[in-house]
Parts: structure tokens; C-alpha cells; sequence
């Protein structure tokens, strides 16, 4: 009733401006430039983050079928709750990168999931992925379209606000926590079927952090998303496998989070000038942090809000999605046209000249069909860089509690609390 195809999925080619900047002025078709990229995104959110949860021993049939089910509800309602702010002559049109933008939505709540697997039903899991796309919906057209952020990689809008939305809930429902703690322990398999899922999350991750940017910025997430991989896996290794850290089960959970934290923490940044020495330096110290994290931060956050952060998205995706907002606003606010061409426009588009004024009709005559912006100083984009990190913690926060008091109703909550992570149901 509400969606219809784009003109690029009704077979209207798509001009590309930029590519005239680089003497490469083609024209493509929009799904063949984006198809392969939403498949690889695609396959990184049911494969990846549907084994993610497998380690837990009653659980490992139960996460896989909730993921493949809350999946495909939450595709449809992002498409929908997404579309509604984009709408044209009443309609939601849908293309490749709208199905991209509902992959990432389903992200945020397969996240938000990580922190209260032990404490939901099924029924919950689905009410709840209902609430926070709402909350998600309308937080990412608030950053996006009017502080007009830069977050190509997503660490913002998905893992910070899903990591700190899924906490919430978790604490406003610790009252469900299971009286029996041993309901959670784990196997060797099950564990191996959850490193299985970090696997394909590693090796996905520079498409997920790419996906959504063209031309050289495409490139730069890749590589940029590829040494930081390497580095935050390196210094988690290293301090795994020291003798400081001596516990099986703790270097399991390293493996399976803290040797992503580099894919989350150069997300904002992806697309930006950090070079591959930055790259690094910020995977290091995302590792660094992610691994402190589970032995130090994390365990003290649960003890005091009294949260059990079952699959550790503190870890893998709150802190370092911190750290990448810190280092996109950095970066945004040292960007320059000498830098990054003209190219930086598309990047920062509030940073194109007002219209009618000399910087855009300078512009206009290299470019060709400029978007007039609001003319955006290098450190005024990089204040909007944070002030979108503080409504995105405060969209988690509040949507969050909402969520969790809605779970609460004698409607949702039905299931006996010993029940909660095993696949009797």
C-alpha cells in the first residue's frame, strides 16, 4: 500500500556526477553498483550475528531461529518505519540501498539482542525489535538528514545506539534474571559454532563499513576497515594469550568479541583521510580497550546497574563505537578540500557553499548539479559529529527504558524465569 520501486529499479540509469572530477564519467545502473555489496551485508547479518549467540549450551537452536525470524519481521517494519520519513507523493520507494538501510536496522536489534538473550521470550524479542526501531528510525533521519552527520560505517546510528538501547532494557528487566546462573554455561562446540560466526563478521566486516560509499571513499573504508581488523585482532591475541589472563572461558570471549572492536571503532571514520597508520592506531587501542572491557569495565557496569551482558556488547560494540565517534568528529574536523578534492562535498554534504556564492558556482562549474549545503567550517562539522553521539545515547537511553517497561507488562512477561536461555520452547 505505502512502497513502490524507484526509478533505478524500474530500469532508469543513474549518473554518477563526481566520477567527472575523476575523468571516469560513465553511467551505471543503481542495483549494479550496490547488489554485491547488499548480499555481502546481507549474509554478515544472518550468518554472522545469527551464530554469535550459539555459545550458550540450551540456547544454540534458539538464537539461530530467533535471529532467521526477527530478521525477517524487522526488514519489512524497518522498510516502513525508514521509508516514512522519505516518502515522495505518498509513497516509500525502494531500491538496493533501502534494503542496505533495513540490514543495518536489523543490525541495531540483533545487537540489542546480545544483552538480554537470558532475560526475554520470543514474543518479547519481537515486541522489542518492533520498539527500537522506531527509536532507530527516527534517530537516523534526525542525524543524517538535519545535523547531517557523516557515519558511513554506521558505528553511531547502529552499534552505539543498539549497544546502549539493548543495556537499558537489560536493566530495566533484571528482575527476570534467571535465579539459576549454570543456565548459561557453555561447550566447546557451541563455542566453536560462535567463533564460526565471528569469522564471517571479520571477514565482512570492510564490505559493511564500505557498503554504503562510492567512488574513493569506498575505497578508504575497506582499507582503512582492513588494518584495523588486523591490529584490534593482533592486541587481543596478545594480551588473550598472555599469561595475565589466565581463564579459558574469558579468552573464548575475547576471540568471539574484542577481535572485531577495530571493524566497530573505525566505522564513522571509514571513508575519511586517517590514512592506514591512523587505521591501525585506532584498531590497537579499540582492542585494547574492548579486552579491558571484559575483564575490568564490564563485569563492574553489571554489578552496579545489575546487568548479565550475555553476549558482551559493551565490549564489542558500545566502547568501540564510542571510540569511533571521537575519531570521525577528529577527522571531520580536519577535513579539507586540499585533502580529499572535491569529493569532500559528498562526504560532508553541509559543507557545500550556499547557493548563488562564489565558493558554489566555483563549485557548480567543476562539479555540475551541486546540492547547495549550509556552507559548514571543517570545526563546526566535527561539533555536529558529537552532538549526533549525544542523541544517539539519548534516543538508546529513553527508548530503551520505554522498551523495557513495555517487556514488563503482565501481556509479555509470561515464561518462568528458569526458562529463559534453553530451546525447551
Amino acid at each position: 500500500m505505502f512502497v513502490d520501486y524507484t526509478r533505478e529499479s524500474i530500469g532508469i540509469v543513474v549518473e554518477n556526477d563526481f566520477d567527472r572530477v575523476r575523468g571516469t564519467h560513465v553511467r551505471k545502473h543503481l542495483s549494479s553498483i550496490y547488489y554485491y555489496m547488499f548480499q555481502d551485508v546481507h549474509l554478515t547479518v544472518v550468518i554472522g550475528f545469527g551464530f554469535l549467540a550459539t555459545f550458550l549450551k540450551r540456547y544454540g537452536n534458539s538464537s539461530v531461529v530467533s535471529t532467521l525470524l526477527v530478521v525477517a519481521i524487522t526488514l519489512q517494519w524497518a522498510t516502513l518505519c525508514q521509508g516514512f520519513f522519505q516518502m515522495q507523493r505518498g509513497k516509500i520507494h525502494v531500491s538496493i540501498t533501502n534494503l542496505v538501510h533495513a540490514d543495518f536496522a536489523t543490525l541495531a536489534i540483533l545487537i540489542s539482542f546480545g544483552a538480554v538473550l537470558d532475560l526475554t521470550t520470543p514474543t518479547q524479542l519481537i515486541i522489542m525489535a518492533i520498539c527500537e526501531i522506531l527509536c532507530f528510525a527516527t534517530n537516523e533521519y534526525i542525524c543524517l538528514d538535519i545535523l547531517q552527520i557523516s557515519d558511513v560505517g554506521v558505528s553511531m546510528l547502529v552499534h552505539v545506539f543498539a549497544a546502549y538501547f539493548g543495556l537499558t532494557v537489560s536493566c530495566v528487566l533484571r528482575k527476570n534474571r534467571p535465579e539459576r546462573e549454570t543456565v548459561s554455561i557453555t561447550l566447546p562446540t557451541s563455542d566453536l559454532f560462535a567463533v564460526i560466526g565471528t569469522m564471517f563478521l571479520w571477514l565482512f566486516w570492510p564490505t559493511l563499513n564500505a557498503s554504503l560509499a562510492q567512488g574513493d571513499a569506498q575505497h578508504r573504508a575497506v582499507i582503512n576497515t582492513y588494518y584495523s581488523l588486523a591490529a584490534s585482532t593482533v592486541v587481543t591475541l596478545a594480551i588473550s594469550l598472555s599469561s595475565l589472563l589466565d581463564n579459558k572461558r574469558s579468552y573464548t570471549v575475547q576471540i568471539q568479541n574484542s577481535a572485531l572492536a577495530g571493524g566497530v571503532a573505525i566505522g564513522t571514520a571509514a571513508d575519511m583521510m586517517i590514512y592506514p597508520f591512523g587505521a591501525i592506531i585506532v584498531g590497537c587501542f579499540a582492542g585494547l580497550v574492548s579486552v579491558l572491557g571484559v575483564v575490568v569495565f564490564t563485569p563492574g557496569i553489571n554489578r552496579i546497574f545489575g546487568i548479565r551482558d550475555t553476549n558482551g556488547v559493551h565490549n564489542l560494540h558500545g566502547l568501540p563505537g564510542l571510540i569511533s565517534a571521537f575519531v570521525g568528529a577528529i577527522a571531520a574536523a580536519f577535513a579539507t578540500e586540499k585533502d580529499y578534492n572535491y569529493t569532500l562535498y559528498r562526504l560532508f554534504p553541509a559543507r557545500t557553499p550556499m547557493v548563488k556564492t562564489p565558493d558554489y558556482w566555483n563549485l557548480e562549474h567543476h562539479v555540475g548539479n551541486v546540492v547547495p549545503g549550509l556552507a559548514r567550517s571543517a570545526l563546526s562539522q566535527g561539533a555536529y559529529q558529537i552532538a549526533a553521539l549525544g542523541t544517539t545515547l539519548a534516543f538508546a537511553i529513553f527508548g530503551g527504558l520505554i522498551t523495557g517497561f513495555v517487556l514488563r507488562l503482565s501481556l509479555f512477561n509470561q515464561r518462568r524465569r528458569n526458562n529463559f536461555i534453553n530451546d525447551e520452547v
